[in-house]
Formats: structure tokens, C-alpha cells, sequence
């Protein structure tokens, strides 16, 4: 396989098909991902605006890449401010997110690199060299 796999996009197709109104794409807002190939290598770049390479975790399991993050923001409230008044909802508190994907099987797995910069995280997927075939020698009998 050549191309990379999301294992996420088809439990979002079931879900925006199951419940269109609360699609999963909308409502969980996972970031996007670009995915580029070429001879040597495969290209990851994610937009994670407002996050720093500290928020983030990659790891690489049996061909599955897994990026996800947790960020909580953690500012102080004061209570003894009378005119501020009370939060009634408030949902902007905590945001994660988890992409999987499978990788094909000419990949190199110790040789990942991930950076991150402004904003963008790109991870580079080194390619093994695939093996050249083999000609067999008949001989006769």
C-alpha cells in the first residue's frame, strides 16, 4: 500500500451519516492533516495553532501512527470580584484530540522525525528501500 490510511475518517463517515446534525467532524474538530508522498519519503503536516511541541504526543505502534494532544487552560478565577458574575456553561476550558493512521509497510519506524514550527506540525516517514527481485537460475536436470 502506498498511500497513508485514516482509521479516524471512517468512524466519522459512519457517525456524520448516523447523526448529521452532530457531526463528528464539527463537534470534536479534529485538526486536518496533509499528507504528501514522494520517492523517499512521506510527509504529515497538522495546524495546531496555540500549541507548542510540548502539547503534543507521536508515537508509533505496530504501523500506526497516533498523534493526539491535551491542552487545559489554566487560568485563575477570583471570587472576590462581585461585578464579574458566574460562568453558566463553559466549554472552551479543555481541548484534545487522537489521529490515528496506518502506515504502509515500506516505512522506516526508527527513523521518524517530527518539528514543529509556528503553529505546524510536520512529521517526515522515511521509505525503506524496497528489495529488488531476485532472478532465479535454472538449472537442468
Amino acid at each position: 500500500m502506498n498511500e497513508l490510511a485514516l482509521f479516524n475518517n471512517i468512524f466519522n463517515d459512519m457517525m456524520d451519516d448516523a447523526f448529521p446534525v452532530y457531526s463528528s467532524r464539527t463537534t470534536f474538530n479534529a485538526p486536518k492533516v496533509d499528507v504528501k508522498e514522494n520517492k523517499d519519503n512521506y510527509l504529515l503536516s497538522m495546524d495546531l495553532p496555540g500549541r507548542t511541541e510540548k502539547d503534543v504526543d507521536i508515537e508509533i505502534n505496530n504501523n500506526v501512527l497516533t498523534i493526539s494532544s491535551h491542552v487545559e487552560d489554566k487560568k485563575e478565577e477570583k471570587a472576590d470580584k462581585k461585578d464579574e458574575g458566574k460562568w453558566l456553561m463553559r466549554e472552551r476550558h479543555c481541548y484534545s484530540f487522537s489521529r490515528s493512521f496506518t502506515l504502509p509497510d515500506d516505512i522506516n519506524a526508527e527513523a521518524v522525525k517530527a518539528s514543529f514550527k509556528n503553529g505546524v506540525l510536520d512529521i517526515t516517514i522515511p521509505r525503506k528501500a524496497l528489495a529488488a527481485p531476485k532472478r532465479i537460475a535454472i538449472t537442468a536436470a
